[in-house]
């Protein structure tokens, strides 16, 4: 997947301008997406567990990239009042997930949001130990408080059968 691709996955009307969290970024492919969709002013922090290695593909100066290191499974994050978080191919890493969304949402300012790219699958294997298709997702959002919960996109994985799918769920 290249960057305009990873852009109109995530697409959405309207995203909230503030400072953003990405956790698990890698290389950062969806953090540079993000950056090119959020309002001048914004920031994104960039981070995952092993040593900071955003490429470096294009987005707009007027968004700040701060990468950093961070196991999001074993530590809280370090800031609060965030406008939104970004999760591409990293909530399938969350074991228990209900404890782990009640966590997150609580570094989310009231009117806050959660964008997630997943796989639309149930089977579990080595890369995506713990899958969470759409529907399942949904409904432990709503369950956490959000209010809304959007399909934005579909396609197909490059890693098997199946789609790869983005997500947005706000809380008002």
């Amino acid at each position: 997947m290249d960057l305009k691709d990873a852009i109109a996955l995530i697409k959405h009307p309207a995203p909230a301008a503030g400072a953003w969290a990405d956790l698990g970024c890698g290389t950062g492919l969806f953090t540079y997406a993000l950056a090119n969709l959020l309002p001048a002013g914004s920031a994104i922090y960039a981070w995952d567990k092993g040593r900071e290695q955003l490429a470096n593909l294009p987005y707009p100066q007027q968004v700040t990239i701060q990468p950093g290191r961070l196991d999001f499974l074993q530590e809280d994050l370090p800031v609060s009042g965030l406008a939104g978080i970004l999760m591409a191919n990293s909530l399938h890493y969350v074991p228990e997930k209900t404890a782990f969304i009640h966590k997150i949402t609580g570094h989310l300012r009231e009117d806050g949001a959660m964008l997630i790219v997943e796989y639309e699958t149930t089977r579990a294997n080595p890369w995506v130990p713990y899958p969470v298709p759409f529907s399942t997702l949904k409904t432990l959002f709503l369950e956490a408080g959000f209010s809304s919960a959007v399909k934005l996109g579909e396609r197909p994985s490059l890693y098997g059968a199946g789609q790869m799918y983005a997500a947005l769920f706000r809380r008002s």
